[in-house]
Protein backbone atom coordinates (compact mmCIF):
# COMPACT_ATOMS: atom_id res chain seq x y z
CA UNK A 1 0.00 0.00 0.00
CA UNK A 2 1.33 3.45 -0.93
CA UNK A 3 2.19 5.24 2.38
CA UNK A 4 1.51 8.77 0.77
CA UNK A 5 -2.21 7.76 1.20
CA UNK A 6 -2.30 8.00 4.76
CA UNK A 7 0.63 10.82 5.41
CA UNK A 8 -1.93 13.35 7.12
CA UNK A 9 -1.54 12.47 10.71
CA UNK A 10 -4.94 12.98 12.82
CA UNK A 11 -4.90 15.62 14.87
CA UNK A 12 -4.26 14.97 18.19
CA UNK A 13 -6.38 16.07 21.35
CA UNK A 14 -4.98 19.12 21.74
CA UNK A 15 -5.55 20.16 17.81
CA UNK A 16 -9.20 19.14 18.01
CA UNK A 17 -9.68 21.22 20.92
CA UNK A 18 -8.56 24.03 19.20
CA UNK A 19 -10.48 23.47 16.50
CA UNK A 20 -13.49 23.09 18.13
CA UNK A 21 -13.14 26.61 20.31
CA UNK A 22 -12.90 28.79 17.57
CA UNK A 23 -15.93 26.62 16.10
CA UNK A 24 -17.82 27.56 19.16
CA UNK A 25 -16.10 30.95 19.76
CA UNK A 26 -17.35 31.95 16.02
CA UNK A 27 -20.36 34.66 16.32
CA UNK A 28 -24.06 33.17 15.25
CA UNK A 29 -25.00 35.09 12.30
CA UNK A 30 -28.03 37.08 13.13
CA UNK A 31 -30.97 36.63 11.24
CA UNK A 32 -31.87 38.95 8.28
CA UNK A 33 -35.37 41.00 9.05
CA UNK A 34 -38.26 40.15 6.97
CA UNK A 35 -39.16 43.17 4.99
CA UNK A 36 -42.88 44.68 6.15
CA UNK A 37 -44.38 44.03 3.27
CA UNK A 38 -47.77 45.86 5.30
CA UNK A 39 -46.03 48.72 5.28
CA UNK A 40 -44.58 48.62 2.00
CA UNK A 41 -48.28 48.43 0.55
CA UNK A 42 -49.98 50.67 3.52
CA UNK A 43 -47.52 53.63 1.75
CA UNK A 44 -48.21 52.80 -1.69
CA UNK A 45 -52.05 52.59 -1.19
CA UNK A 46 -54.56 54.01 -3.67
CA UNK A 47 -57.16 56.50 -2.17
CA UNK A 48 -59.98 55.05 -4.59
CA UNK A 49 -63.58 53.67 -4.34
CA UNK A 50 -65.05 51.10 -5.84
CA UNK A 51 -66.13 53.10 -9.05
CA UNK A 52 -62.50 53.86 -9.66
CA UNK A 53 -61.59 49.92 -8.91
CA UNK A 54 -64.28 48.43 -11.36
CA UNK A 55 -62.62 50.90 -13.93
CA UNK A 56 -58.57 49.66 -13.41
CA UNK A 57 -60.25 46.49 -13.32
CA UNK A 58 -62.17 46.93 -16.77
CA UNK A 59 -59.30 48.70 -18.21
CA UNK A 60 -56.74 45.94 -17.75
CA UNK A 61 -58.74 43.09 -18.46
CA UNK A 62 -59.98 44.68 -22.16
CA UNK A 63 -56.86 44.92 -22.52
CA UNK A 64 -55.58 41.65 -22.60
CA UNK A 65 -59.62 40.66 -24.85
CA UNK A 66 -61.70 40.13 -21.96
CA UNK A 67 -65.44 41.06 -22.91
CA UNK A 68 -66.60 43.13 -20.08
CA UNK A 69 -70.58 43.91 -19.08
CA UNK A 70 -72.28 45.91 -16.50
CA UNK A 71 -75.06 44.16 -14.91
CA UNK A 72 -77.11 43.90 -11.58
CA UNK A 73 -78.20 41.45 -9.41
CA UNK A 74 -81.26 40.73 -10.92
CA UNK A 75 -80.54 41.71 -14.31
CA UNK A 76 -77.68 39.18 -15.03
CA UNK A 77 -79.09 35.97 -16.17
CA UNK A 78 -81.29 37.62 -19.06
CA UNK A 79 -78.13 39.44 -19.91
CA UNK A 80 -76.22 36.19 -19.71
CA UNK A 81 -79.25 34.50 -22.12
CA UNK A 82 -78.71 37.54 -24.71
CA UNK A 83 -75.06 37.03 -24.69
CA UNK A 84 -75.27 33.22 -25.13
CA UNK A 85 -78.03 33.95 -28.10
CA UNK A 86 -75.74 35.95 -29.97
CA UNK A 87 -72.56 33.69 -29.57
CA UNK A 88 -74.74 31.06 -30.75
CA UNK A 89 -74.39 28.78 -28.00
CA UNK A 90 -76.28 25.52 -27.40
CA UNK A 91 -75.64 25.03 -24.05
CA UNK A 92 -73.58 26.04 -20.68
CA UNK A 93 -72.49 24.52 -17.69
CA UNK A 94 -73.12 25.26 -14.37
CA UNK A 95 -71.96 24.35 -10.84
CA UNK A 96 -73.61 20.89 -9.70
CA UNK A 97 -75.45 23.42 -6.99
CA UNK A 98 -74.90 26.80 -6.38
CA UNK A 99 -77.41 29.49 -6.05
CA UNK A 100 -76.32 31.74 -9.33
CA UNK A 101 -76.95 28.34 -11.05
CA UNK A 102 -80.54 27.88 -9.77
CA UNK A 103 -81.02 31.70 -10.65
CA UNK A 104 -80.04 31.13 -13.97
CA UNK A 105 -82.33 27.58 -14.09
CA UNK A 106 -85.14 29.11 -12.63
CA UNK A 107 -85.35 31.21 -15.81
CA UNK A 108 -86.38 27.63 -18.02
CA UNK A 109 -84.44 29.39 -20.91
CA UNK A 110 -85.85 27.81 -24.32
CA UNK A 111 -82.86 28.00 -26.73
CA UNK A 112 -80.47 27.41 -24.21
CA UNK A 113 -79.84 23.89 -22.85
CA UNK A 114 -78.32 24.50 -19.34
CA UNK A 115 -76.12 21.01 -17.88
CA UNK A 116 -75.11 20.30 -14.57
CA UNK A 117 -71.70 19.65 -13.84
CA UNK A 118 -72.55 16.52 -12.03
CA UNK A 119 -70.52 13.80 -12.78
CA UNK A 120 -66.83 13.13 -11.81
CA UNK A 121 -63.70 13.96 -15.20
CA UNK A 122 -63.56 10.17 -15.45
CA UNK A 123 -66.80 9.66 -16.79
CA UNK A 124 -67.58 12.81 -18.19
CA UNK A 125 -64.00 13.83 -20.74
CA UNK A 126 -65.68 13.38 -24.13
CA UNK A 127 -68.71 15.57 -23.03
CA UNK A 128 -66.76 18.35 -21.46
CA UNK A 129 -64.33 18.22 -24.50
CA UNK A 130 -66.73 17.61 -27.36
CA UNK A 131 -69.99 18.40 -26.11
CA UNK A 132 -69.80 21.69 -24.25
CA UNK A 133 -70.07 25.33 -25.41
CA UNK A 134 -69.66 27.14 -22.80
CA UNK A 135 -69.33 27.26 -19.12
CA UNK A 136 -70.46 29.52 -16.09
CA UNK A 137 -68.46 30.20 -12.56
CA UNK A 138 -68.48 32.78 -9.77
CA UNK A 139 -65.48 34.56 -9.40
CA UNK A 140 -64.45 35.06 -5.11
CA UNK A 141 -62.59 38.33 -6.04
CA UNK A 142 -60.56 40.00 -8.77
CA UNK A 143 -57.82 42.14 -8.40
CA UNK A 144 -57.76 46.18 -10.12
CA UNK A 145 -54.00 46.34 -10.10
CA UNK A 146 -53.41 43.69 -12.11
CA UNK A 147 -56.36 43.09 -13.78
CA UNK A 148 -56.97 39.79 -12.83
CA UNK A 149 -60.09 37.23 -11.62
CA UNK A 150 -59.57 35.07 -8.45
CA UNK A 151 -61.37 31.95 -9.09
CA UNK A 152 -61.53 29.75 -6.25
CA UNK A 153 -62.86 25.78 -7.24
CA UNK A 154 -64.77 24.03 -5.01
CA UNK A 155 -66.57 20.38 -5.79
CA UNK A 156 -69.92 22.60 -6.95
CA UNK A 157 -67.60 24.60 -9.62
CA UNK A 158 -64.61 22.59 -10.28
CA UNK A 159 -61.16 23.78 -12.04
CA UNK A 160 -61.76 22.40 -14.86
CA UNK A 161 -65.19 24.27 -15.49
CA UNK A 162 -62.79 27.60 -16.03
CA UNK A 163 -60.31 25.37 -18.48
CA UNK A 164 -62.04 23.23 -20.84
CA UNK A 165 -65.01 25.25 -22.33
CA UNK A 166 -64.59 27.23 -25.53
CA UNK A 167 -66.45 30.14 -23.87
CA UNK A 168 -66.02 31.19 -20.05
CA UNK A 169 -68.80 33.53 -18.64
CA UNK A 170 -67.85 34.84 -15.17
CA UNK A 171 -69.64 36.41 -12.44
CA UNK A 172 -67.83 39.31 -10.31
CA UNK A 173 -69.37 41.37 -7.65
CA UNK A 174 -68.23 44.44 -8.00
CA UNK A 175 -67.76 45.01 -3.98
CA UNK A 176 -65.15 42.15 -4.18
CA UNK A 177 -62.64 43.82 -6.17
CA UNK A 178 -59.26 44.42 -4.44
CA UNK A 179 -56.59 47.42 -5.36
CA UNK A 180 -53.98 44.88 -5.00
CA UNK A 181 -52.68 41.02 -4.42
CA UNK A 182 -51.87 42.10 -1.29
CA UNK A 183 -55.02 43.89 -0.24
CA UNK A 184 -56.93 39.97 -1.26
CA UNK A 185 -54.96 37.68 0.26
CA UNK A 186 -55.02 39.76 3.49
CA UNK A 187 -58.78 40.49 3.56
CA UNK A 188 -59.56 37.27 2.52
CA UNK A 189 -57.22 35.11 4.83
CA UNK A 190 -55.32 33.12 2.58
CA UNK A 191 -53.22 32.51 4.86
CA UNK A 192 -55.68 30.58 7.19
CA UNK A 193 -56.27 28.03 3.86
CA UNK A 194 -56.62 27.45 0.39
CA UNK A 195 -58.06 25.22 -2.02
CA UNK A 196 -56.08 22.45 -4.13
CA UNK A 197 -56.02 25.31 -6.87
CA UNK A 198 -56.24 29.36 -6.40
CA UNK A 199 -56.88 30.45 -9.97
CA UNK A 200 -55.73 33.87 -10.94
CA UNK A 201 -57.40 34.64 -14.79
CA UNK A 202 -56.74 38.04 -16.85
CA UNK A 203 -57.99 36.72 -19.90
CA UNK A 204 -58.90 34.69 -22.85
CA UNK A 205 -56.13 31.73 -22.67
CA UNK A 206 -53.02 32.61 -24.65
CA UNK A 207 -49.43 31.14 -25.65
CA UNK A 208 -46.70 33.21 -27.79
CA UNK A 209 -44.23 31.49 -29.60
CA UNK A 210 -40.55 31.65 -29.80
CA UNK A 211 -41.03 34.73 -31.93
CA UNK A 212 -42.70 36.35 -28.73
CA UNK A 213 -46.22 36.45 -30.89
CA UNK A 214 -48.75 36.43 -28.21
CA UNK A 215 -52.11 34.47 -29.34
CA UNK A 216 -55.45 34.10 -28.12
CA UNK A 217 -57.60 31.18 -27.33
CA UNK A 218 -54.84 28.76 -28.59
CA UNK A 219 -55.64 26.22 -25.66
CA UNK A 220 -58.40 26.30 -23.00
CA UNK A 221 -61.23 29.14 -23.60
CA UNK A 222 -61.09 31.57 -26.18
CA UNK A 223 -63.55 33.75 -25.34
CA UNK A 224 -63.37 35.07 -21.35
CA UNK A 225 -66.80 37.33 -20.93
CA UNK A 226 -66.93 39.28 -17.46
CA UNK A 227 -70.33 39.85 -16.15
CA UNK A 228 -69.68 43.15 -13.69
CA UNK A 229 -72.50 42.73 -10.89
CA UNK A 230 -73.19 46.00 -8.87
CA UNK A 231 -75.70 45.94 -6.28
CA UNK A 232 -77.34 48.68 -8.15
CA UNK A 233 -76.62 50.86 -10.97
CA UNK A 234 -74.13 53.54 -9.93
CA UNK A 235 -75.84 55.71 -13.00
CA UNK A 236 -78.85 55.62 -14.74
CA UNK A 237 -78.23 53.16 -18.06
CA UNK A 238 -75.18 51.95 -16.46
CA UNK A 239 -75.67 48.36 -15.33
CA UNK A 240 -77.77 46.55 -17.76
Amino acid sequence: MNSRLNSTPAPDGSARASILARLRAAATPQPVPLPDVKAWFDARQRQEDTAQRVSRLRNAMQAMKTEVHDTTADGWPDLLLRLAAAKGLRNLLIGSDTPHGAQLEALEPAHLILKRYSESIDGWRDVLFDDVDAALTLAKSAIAETGALVLWPTPAEPRMMSLVPSVHFVLLDVATIHADFFSAITAEGWAQGLPTNALLISGPSKTADIQQTLAFGAHGPRELVLLLRHAEPANPGEAE
